[in-house]
């Protein structure tokens, strides 16, 4: 008999993150669970704290006259699946996070929400005993129950809200016939649903032969060991009926599927096709839901109400116990690395999920990220292509326009010529028109606007930053640190300066540029409101507007048939970022929003504004051609030895004081260097954060580089608690292979 609990305490400290044992006491001795959440006495003052139950034993290695007893299981608390306990342990090795920050993010909620529920009335008596009720009401005056014998008298089964509405009685009178046996008032949980109505089911697509190579592949593979497949598939090529197909045959085998995309955005949209294809056996998670609707999606999923969960990263620890596959579509983005403590990536945690339970991992992409697509090369992924558009259209036209000539010919606008002809045509044709802010992470730059020269870095390659505070450009890898260029270095041009542009800049200008056009626009600002991505692309999509605005969210996924024209305002923002991804990324992008265009059967056309127009990112984004692109760049990544050809920490150290953090600063990194050379890591840095204060707190990095992930991951056990306490006087954050730079 189990008598005794492991148990993590729900103290955020990361001198409390080891197991401490309880006592069962005899009355909880047949209802504590793995899993569950439980109120404990903890420390001097047993002050009443919650932990979590990470295991059961019948043994204990201490004195058991010291051991407590569990005090209750935290009723108003939502309990962990006992198989994702282990998931937790891995994310703290993986991430250098604590236990109870990995469990904490397994949950969606972390408390119980009242259940919404449903009355139906039902009547128990024949309509002889009613009428015999309802006269001797009538004969004193009970008008409330006389109207509602009269109206029982039509409908034996009715629900309370309808009656209620109906005839306009009170709870109290309902309840009141309940105590006299004319009724049962029968009570019926129902599920906060944020989806599923109105929408209509469709069938079953036949799939092409390209379609249908890759179902037959995967389907004859689920369930394999350690099967991880990368789906590398052309911008309407069909993926997402592949992935319907494929799920079709895991739901067939009495298994669950979790569907992870990249955006909110996208989730309105890609649900209504699952639920149209599925029913009401899909399920969607994610962060605009409300608080009850969270709830309800996750107790869905616990109780087996649905095969099917869709939403962004959070979704990968929905608990499924009968995992059969996790789909990651779009898995190059960034959107899918968490930005706060644990800092993990749902693609890795796909597939440690899959080696767990032998679910299935697929990654889709038009463009997938580099790494995963030297896996692939390696043999580690099985990468499989879809090459032709699942629809007839017409090819799509792709032109890139060199800024420098319109700079040259008098044109100072954001707007080349190409492209305001081609806006007004499709205005004229009534067809709509995306314009894309190419704007990812956007950092200040200095370009010349007359030879599309960047200013770099000499060590990294990298472009300097552009910080106003002493008119520097600093290198946020190196520290590298040089004054603003008055004229540029190579064609001696005045046009050289920090290079940025906003969406509600852009808007104004097309704003005045095209009067008699409608315009929405997509940003940040624009989708602080729940349900407000719907109703933008929903407004877009049913013709209100003829010009969308918008960053990386407009960028994927969606569908828009009348979209005839996407106009890229500015390649370059994401091309000269301060990051060796930043060429990825443009590709990405461009690749991904030009492909929003000529959806339909009608002809396509894609402008690319650029200053740079003969990169490599952008040449080949030009053509579609992602072997080309990833050809070019993979050499470029492991002449300067960047991932995939090694990993990175980034340590963040933070203070109000300046002086000081930059002292402990090159103290910390001389500390680290005592001991990362006969590891083999590269210590660089300090140097100054890409954003070196934020709200009067002062930001420096350093940066450690080695090739194999597990040397990191020694490191930061067996040193990095031992600096965190040594270096207490400043705040140091850690993220291990970061996409975003810091």
């Amino acid at each position: 008999m189990k008598i005794y609990v492991d148990i993590i305490v729900d103290i955020s400290h990361s001198s409390l993150d080891r197991i401490f044992q309880y006592r069962i006491p005899k009355s909880l001795m047949d209802e504590i669970q793995v899993g569950m959440v439980v109120n404990i006495p903890f420390g001097k003052g047993n002050k009443q704290i919650k932990g979590y139950v990470i295991g059961l034993s019948d043994t204990t290695d201490y004195d058991v006259t010291k051991i407590k007893e569990v005090i209750s299981i935290a009723s108003d608390s939502v309990s962990i699946e006992s198989h994702l306990i282990s998931l937790a342990a891995w994310m703290k090795e993986r991430y250098g996070c604590t236990v109870r920050s990995a469990l904490k993010v397994l949950l969606p909620v972390n408390r119980k929400v009242h259940e919404k529920v449903n009355k139906e009335i039902i009547r128990l008596v024949d309509e002889e005993t009613l009428q015999k009720a309802i006269d001797a009401w009538k004969q004193k005056k009970y008008h409330g129950l006389y109207r509602a014998g009269e109206y029982l008298m039509h409908h034996k089964k009715v629900m309370q809200d309808q009656m209620t509405k109906d005839i306009k009685v009170t709870t109290a009178v309902l309840k009141n016939l309940e105590k006299k046996g004319i009724v049962q008032i029968k009570e019926q949980g129902i599920y906060r649903n944020p989806y599923g109505i109105g929408i209509k089911p469709t069938d079953k697509i036949k799939a092409n032969k390209e379609q249908q190579r890759i179902i037959n592949e995967i389907n004859n593979h689920l369930g394999e060991e350690n099967k991880i497949f990368l789906i590398h598939g052309i911008t309407g090529s069909g993926k997402t009926e592949v992935y319907m197909q494929i799920i079709d045959k895991v739901i067939s085998e009495g298994k669950q599927a979790i569907v992870l995309i990249p955006e909110i955005a996208l989730t309105p949209q890609t649900v209504k096709r699952f639920i149209a294809r599925f029913g009401h056996r899909v399920g969607v998670m994610h962060s605009k839901l409300s608080q009850g609707e969270r709830y309800d999606q996750w107790r869905r999923a616990t109780e087996g109400d649905i095969d099917i969960m869709i939403g962004p990263r959070s979704a990968v620890f929905t608990p499924f116990s009968r995992l059969g596959i996790v789909i990651i579509d779009e898995e190059h983005e960034m959107t899918y690395k968490s930005e706060t403590s644990p800092k993990y990536h749902a693609r890795e945690v796909a597939i440690q999920r899959g080696e767990m339970t032998g679910a299935t991992v697929v990654l889709g992409s038009a463009t997938p990220c580099l790494e995963s697509y030297h896996m692939a090369q390696k043999g580690h992924y099985t990468l499989v292509t879809l090459k032709e558009k699942a629809a007839t259209s017409h090819s799509l036209q792709v032109d890139v326009v060199d800024m420098r000539e319109e700079l040259a010919n008098g044109n100072k606008s954001i707007f080349s010529q190409a492209l305001k002809i081609a806006i007004m045509d499709k205005l004229e044709r009534n067809e709509q028109i995306i314009l894309f802010l190419n704007r990812r992470g956007y950092a200040r730059f200095v370009s010349c606007r007359q030879c599309g020269y960047v200013v770099k870095c000499d060590h990294c390659d990298i472009p300097y930053t552009y910080h106003a505070t002493g008119a520097q450009l600093i290198c946020h890898y190196c520290g590298k640190t040089i004054n603003m260029v008055k004229k540029c270095p190579a064609c001696e041009s005045k046009y050289i300066k920090q290079f940025g542009i906003g969406t509600q800049q852009v808007e104004d200008l097309t704003k005045r540029e095209f009067p008699q056009a409608n315009i929405l626009r997509m940003d940040l600002d624009t989708t602080t409101k729940k349900n407000s991505y719907d109703t933008i692309l929903g407004s877009f999509r049913d013709g209100k507007a003829d010009i969308l605005i918008g960053t990386q969210m407009i960028a994927k996924g969606h569908d828009f048939p009348k979209v005839t024209l996407v106009g890229v305002i500015a390649a370059d923002l994401s091309l000269y970022m301060s990051d060796f991804r930043a060429s990825e990324r443009t590709f990405q992008l461009l690749t991904q929003v030009t492909g929003r265009a000529g959806r339909s059967i009608l002809q396509g056309r894609a402008i690319i504004q650029s200053y740079t127009p003969d990169h490599y990112s952008i040449t080949c984004a030009k053509e579609q051609d992602y072997e080309g692109f990833y050809e070019a760049e993979i050499m470029y990544r492991q002449l300067m030895g960047y991932p995939p050809f090694s990993n990175l920490l980034v340590l963040l150290l933070q203070s109000k004081h300046e002086k000081e953090l930059i002292t402990r600063s090159f103290e910390l990194a001389r500390d680290i260097g005592l001991v990362a050379p006969g590891l083999g890591i590269e210590v660089i840095g300090p140097s100054p954060a890409n954003l070196s204060k934020i709200n009067h707190t002062y930001r420096r990095v350093i940066l450690l580089k080695t090739k194999d992930y597990k040397t990191l991951t020694l490191f930061f056990n067996k040193y990095m608690h031992r600096l965190h306490v040594k270096y207490n006087d400043i705040t140091i954050q850690w993220d291990m292979n970061p996409l975003i730079s810091y």
